[in-house]
């Protein structure tokens, strides 16, 4: 299994190519020194598992490495290489803030400090 993590920097829509295969693309934007944007593809029912991720968003996204070869009319062999996507997971959504407020009715004596 490999995956990788950053903040998503872009998703597309739905392409449905045919009746029987559709795809979706994101980028995802590495936060390394060198920051890398590195694009994948979600199909077929995984197309919705971007629905619920918003662009900014930090993310983890399993992926699998796709290769194929395709023959030219010409004869000429081709390579072509997709970093298919199966999982998305949201990471560090931002925890709800602690209030620093005492309610009026505290009893100051109760209090652990």
């Amino acid at each position: 299994m490999s995956n990788i993590t950053g903040v998503l920097h872009s998703k597309g829509a739905t392409q449905v190519v045919s009746d029987k295969f559709s795809k979706r693309d994101l980028v995802i934007k590495t936060t390394d020194t060198y920051p890398q944007f590195i694009s994948l593809q979600l199909t077929q029912d995984k197309c919705q598992l971007l629905d619920a991720v918003n662009v900014g968003d930090s993310v983890t996204a399993n992926y699998n490495l796709r290769g194929r070869e395709w023959t030219a009319p010409d004869g000429t062999v081709k390579y072509f290489n997709t970093i298919e996507c199966w999982k998305i997971e949201v990471q560090g959504k931002a925890p709800a803030q602690v209030s620093d407020h005492v309610p009026d009715n505290a009893d100051s004596e109760q209090l652990p400090f």
